[in-house]
């Protein structure tokens, strides 16, 4: 999760973005639960605020063993403090954990050689372990936005799918969200991109919007989430679902 967009005052627990997009990884969770017979451990990786992984903790109680919270950013207070609590904050991911979903809310975008992250990751865990993936897509919507949080690149599933699969990781589902506001997205970015020298903004794109604009772009958002696995063609987030390590 992006920090970054955080300070413009965006708050996750209302705004129609991050309420829309934990759709999709609730949906996936509760299906995979479903054929589970054993609790799984929610590594969220580059968590930042751990956002998505405290909203699944909170539905889903019954069906986690334990949430740890991965990101190097994290002090030692911060880590002492979550030390005996539900919800762990540590930089690293411990090694030999069987029967978990590595959660990554928009993380590999912001890291130079993804590939060796993958790799490290599927090292230190162990056996019976998930992924639900989420990244920005379309080089073609690139703007000072990605500059601005420190984005290497944007992808398309084709891009995701040989990353994933160069990893040997097995793949259920790729398709992309946010498809219908993609074009408006996109001329707006071409507009913007022939107005500026695309050096970093002093914020996000990300802001605060009025409350009843808010609450239409939630409910828009949320119904199309209902239709997001037909969705081959374009979108704003590209998704893969699937398992790290049989």
């Amino acid at each position: 999760m992006d920090l970054k967009e955080l300070e413009s005052g965006v708050d996750p627990s209302t705004n129609w973005y991050y309420q829309s997009k934990k759709i999709p990884l609730f949906k996936y969770f509760k299906n995979l639960t479903q054929n589970q017979d054993k609790k799984l451990t929610v590594i969220d990786f580059g968590s930042g605020s751990g956002f998505f992984a405290y909203e699944l903790h909170k539905a889903f109680p019954e069906y986690i063993e334990d949430v740890l919270l991965i990101d190097i950013g994290y002090t030692k207070a911060e880590m002492e403090a979550t030390k005996d609590a539900p919800v762990k904050k540590l930089r690293y991911i411990p090694n030999g954990i069987n029967d978990s979903i590595v959660i990554m809310m928009d993380v590999l975008e912001h890291i130079e050689d993804d590939y060796a992250i993958i790799e490290d990751i599927k090292k230190r865990l162990g056996s019976n372990a998930f992924f639900f993936i989420t990244v920005p897509a379309f080089m073609s919507v690139w703007s000072s936005h990605d500059v601005y949080l420190g984005h290497y690149r944007r992808y398309t599933i084709p891009m995701l799918r040989e990353l994933l699969s160069k990893t040997k990781c097995k793949i259920d589902q790729q398709y992309y969200i946010y498809g219908s506001i993609f074009p408006l997205v996109w001329m707006v970015r071409r507009l913007k991109k022939n107005e500026q020298n695309m050096k970093a903004p002093e914020s996000s794109d990300m802001k605060p919007l009025p409350g009843p604009v808010n609450f239409i772009l939630k409910q828009y958002n949320s119904f199309e989430m209902n239709f997001r696995k037909l969705n081959k063609l374009f979108g704003l987030t590209c998704v893969a679902e699937g398992k790290l390590k049989s």
